[in-house]
């Protein structure tokens, strides 16, 4: 059973429309499907959403290997910490892409942070696969803990395939700002006696946005440095995010700091611009050094209390929590 080397789907030549086609002349000898050849050679871009995140889990679960749970910090939510929670094998939570985040935020801070907010008791790894930092960590702790098998999981777009590619030093891996880039398990040896499985990225529930809106998936998923947005609003001021989320501030001023892509149209508007708000209205009651989190989009601190009116396409994707920015 032959697998693409890309993204780990079985290749089959009976059906051009379902995942590991290759054409027939071609199966004997292709290491990639036609998906991820044009991907690799031709930047044609195709969105598969397939959820294995059940499917994921319970393999994970059932073999008790260690797992090394990877999440950037523009996607902490309680989706993302409930699914590592879930993990009951052994893990550890590997904080990915921190070239994004500014120098001056303190690690160590966000880490008694996760252990306090998100109850996050394992070791916690920070690293960057794109800017080579720290990517050793991973086989690191494999040695120390006498471990020749592990698997590589998270949600989507968060540097799993990357990782891979710097840990082997290959390109093998298909890597994308696509979710469900990786399609199945993928067994890359690390040394002759250690391996390590790349998985399916994990989809949320449900997006604010189109799942196969892809202009606006590339938006959301930078490739280098964030530049933070800060704000300081009146009474009646609103940010407007896209055309996906409004906040309109009800108390007498507002100074805010945005933590999202800096490819997002983000802008101050006006009581007299009605934009979004014949959408779902929720109201917050923000505390200074809190967090509005907007699933799978980012999150906004807050740097005093506020009254804040948020009009949002669907309910259930705001989030409030203490900012790792408060003491802890």
């Amino acid at each position: 059973m032959n697998r693409c080397m890309g993204c780990g789907a079985i290749l089959q030549s009976s059906n051009d429309n379902k995942i590991g086609y290759i054409p027939k002349e071609k199966k004997d000898t292709a290491k990639l499907c036609e998906r991820c050849f044009r991907l690799l050679h031709y930047n044609d871009l195709k969105i598969v959403n397939i959820d294995k995140k059940e499917e994921v889990l319970q393999e994970i679960n059932q073999k008790g290997k260690l797992v090394f749970f990877l999440v950037d910090l523009l996607n902490i939510n309680n989706e993302v910490i409930d699914t590592y929670h879930n993990i009951k094998a052994p893990k550890c939570f590997v904080l990915s892409k921190i070239d994004f985040i500014p120098k001056y935020i303190n690690k160590e801070k966000i880490r008694r942070w996760l252990k306090n907010i998100y109850a996050i008791k394992d070791d916690i790894i920070f690293l960057s696969a794109a800017k080579n930092l720290n990517i050793q960590a991973i086989q690191n702790i494999m040695d120390k803990k006498q471990v020749k098998v592990s698997y590589l999981v998270g949600f989507t777009n968060s540097g799993k395939s990357t990782l891979v590619n710097k840990i082997t030093d290959s390109n093998n891996i298909t890597t994308s700002v696509l979710p469900n880039t990786t399609l199945d398990f993928l067994e890359i040896n690390l040394t002759e006696n250690q391996k390590i499985i790349d998985s399916p990225g994990f989809l949320y529930n449900d997006t604010l946005y189109d799942k196969n809106d892809f202009v606006m998936i590339k938006k959301i998923n930078p490739k280098t440095f964030i530049k933070p947005l800060t704000f300081q609003l009146k009474k009646n001021m609103s940010i407007l995010i896209e055309d996906l989320v409004r906040l309109e501030v009800m108390s007498e001023k507002c100074n805010l700091t945005i933590y999202m892509s800096n490819l997002l149209d983000i802008k101050k508007i006006y009581f007299n611009n009605d934009s979004l708000k014949d959408q779902e209205l929720e109201k917050y009651k923000l505390e200074k050094n809190q967090d509005l989190v907007i699933k799978g989009i980012g999150f906004i601190n807050f740097k005093n209390d506020a009254l804040i009116n948020v009009y949002v396409k669907k309910k259930g994707f705001i989030e409030l929590r203490d900012s790792f920015f408060k003491e802890v």
